[in-house]
């Protein structure tokens, strides 16, 4: 009566050792290391850089554990921290400013089983200290930007078709242009309303003059909101890398909002000036006469100088200046609508409009370097061949591999500087020793709770209580690898929402063991009380438990941060403690008493 069929007992096997498995690193604990990273977004760590590290840290005698290559970042492990941070001094001379060398750690579980995939939960701000931001865009200044443009762009545009106008103004996200005549004004209405798809155009006859305000359409205006954010977000990923944190998060919250937590660091001021740091753009001509190898060695050619490319090759470019940053408005991924390959379209102003088309001019069928300039370094993003004279101000770059690659390079276009201003609203530091004492005591609150649970329930239900226990250790075992498998991140929040699973879980035994004791008193034998109880407790069981879902997803769907990743530990909480309750107890009871074919009592 009270047996399962072999397939059974092997699935609650499997699932007990695969649990055992992805939870075993979390009590690794981790291990001192030191990072490198490269500073430029746009460059990577490959073996070179790997092995260049191991001869450094041999050549000093310095012993280290392990350096592996992952996440576009090399780290070295070692045995203690006074390993660890006499590394970072030999990696941060011999290296030199092109990489960043920060201190981290790293779990310390076997390669046999970061091999399978079993890794641990990565800590958040408040288990391993750091500093937290909240900032906010600007985004009526993002709309004021966008209006500058289009002030600047009708200039060229009407000056092309030598369309007459007075003047041209701005009153915030608004443009008017006015005219002297109603036939100069229809002319523009035509130019522009061609030219400029994303506006809106109003007409008003006026006694002295006859003017055309444009204002951005509301799909525009949300699309340059959405720009700007998205653009704001990829710029602070950039300065972030410099860091060198090793699990740093960047995500949007609300409409015009950005958090940056920086786990691991904790000088506030640094951080600031990081996130704060501008970088400019420039134009210049490609010498195409220089030697290769002769670049390769840093000779170039008298008036130019030498930088990389995105490739890793060197290029020499002239020191003359074309064209900065600040003549570009705007740049876009889109299509080359010949070839239909992936481009980048760039927007200059009325100024730089004038220039590009007079250099596109002279210098036809050769190349043109644009160069991101961070921190004293210039590297060339892209460096495309003139093919043609280029006037209206509107530059396409194309050779882009992939539509992705089009909006990487328009994002880093548009990345020297944020899109619209960012103030922070809100910053708070954790400091390590804050983050250690939150996990002992998170970790303290879970065990006495667990032990205070077992106490009771085995002293009132016996050795149902003890099937009940051994359920809800499962339990813990089986959120904590769920957890580590989907590698989320754990917070206090969470650390209280597991907390709160075991105390819960323990509710399913509870309803099964008094259903069962009300079957033996209604006069039935022990094992058909026992298929009872289980079979008969499982519907409450069932819609306590999706109520609960149900008040989860609510949280995760209408919260943010912390209450979103509390409600992903209850409502996966909720899920294992419905399996173990149920499954792995009766498993352990049919084990128990499911072959006594004359059973006389149970221990409950």
């Amino acid at each position: 009566m009270n047996r399962f069929p072999l397939w059974k007992y092997a699935l609650i096997g499997f699932t007990l050792v695969a649990a055992f498995l992805y939870a075993l690193p979390n009590f690794f604990g981790q291990t001192p290391a030191v990072q490198v990273s490269p500073v430029r977004t746009l460059e990577k760590a490959d073996p070179t850089l790997l092995a260049k590290v191991e001869s450094l840290l041999k050549a000093s005698s310095v012993s280290y554990n392990g350096v592996e290559l992952a996440d576009n970042s090399i780290k070295a492990r070692f045995a203690s921290t006074d390993l660890q941070i006499k590394a970072k001094d030999v990696l941060e001379s011999g290296l030199g400013e092109r990489y960043t060398v920060a201190l981290n750690l790293l779990p310390a579980s076997p390669a046999w089983l970061s091999a399978i995939s079993a890794l641990p939960m990565n800590l958040g701000l408040d288990l391993r200290g750091g500093v937290h931001f909240l900032l906010e865009v600007d985004m009526k200044a993002a709309l004021e930007k966008a209006a500058i443009r289009y002030q600047n762009e009708f200039r060229t545009e009407l000056r092309s078709d030598k369309i007459r106008y007075g003047r041209i103004s701005r009153e915030g996200d608004a443009v008017t242009v006015h005219f002297a005549t109603r036939d100069q004004r229809d002319a523009a209405i035509n130019k522009l309303g061609t030219a400029f798809t994303d506006l809106a155009y109003t007409a008003d006859d006026q006694a002295e003059a006859f003017t055309l305000t444009a204002r951005l359409k509301p799909e525009a205006e949300k699309q340059i909101q959405e720009f700007a954010l998205q653009q704001n977000i990829t710029t602070l990923r950039n300065r972030v890398n410099e860091l060198g944190v090793a699990e740093p998060v960047i995500q949007q919250q609300g409409a015009n909002r950005v958090v940056v937590q920086l786990p691991g660091v904790q000088d506030t001021a640094k951080a600031k000036d990081i996130l704060g740091r501008t970088a400019t753009l420039e134009i210049r001509m490609v010498d195409e006469q220089a030697d290769p190898q002769a670049l390769e060695q840093g000779q170039a050619p008298f008036g130019t100088e030498i930088v990389p490319t995105r490739e890793g090759s060197l290029i020499a470019v002239e020191k003359d200046v074309v064209l900065t940053g600040d003549s570009i408005t705007n740049a876009t991924p889109g299509f080359d609508n010949t070839s239909g390959q992936a481009a980048v379209h760039i927007s200059l102003d009325g100024k730089g409009a004038r220039i590009f088309k007079d250099v596109t001019r002279e210098n036809v069928n050769k190349r043109m370097a644009i160069l991101l300039i961070e921190k004293g370094r210039a590297e060339a993003i892209t460096a495309p061949v003139i093919r043609e004279e280029i006037g209206g101000g509107r530059v396409q770059v194309t050779g882009m591999e992939s539509a992705q690659e089009a909006s990487d390079v328009a994002l880093l276009l548009r990345a020297g500087a944020l899109a619209a201003p960012m103030q922070i609203i809100e910053e708070r530091t954790v400091g390590p020793s804050m983050g250690a004492e939150n996990i002992a005591k998170g970790f303290n609150a879970n065990i006495w709770g667990f032990i205070a649970v077992v106490i009771f329930i085995t002293f009132y239900y016996r050795v149902f209580g003890l099937f009940s226990s051994i359920a809800l250790a499962i339990n813990g075992f089986f959120l904590v690898a769920l957890l580590s498998l989907l590698q989320a991140t754990l917070t206090l929040p969470g650390m209280a929402a597991i907390a709160l699973t075991l105390g819960m879980a323990i509710d399913a035994n509870v309803l099964i063991n008094e259903r069962i004791r009300e079957e033996l008193r209604n006069g039935a034998t022990p094992q058909a009380a026992i298929s009872a109880g289980y079979e008969r407790a499982w519907g409450t069981i069932l819609d306590a438990n999706i109520t609960t879902l149900i008040a989860g997803f609510s949280l995760f769907w209408l919260g943010s941060g912390p209450v979103r990743g509390f409600a992903v530990v209850l409502c996966l909480g909720i899920l294992t403690s419905m399996f173990s309750a149920v499954t792995v107890s009766r498993a352990m009871a049919n084990l128990t008493y499911g072959r006594q074919a004359r059973l006389a009592k149970l221990s409950i």
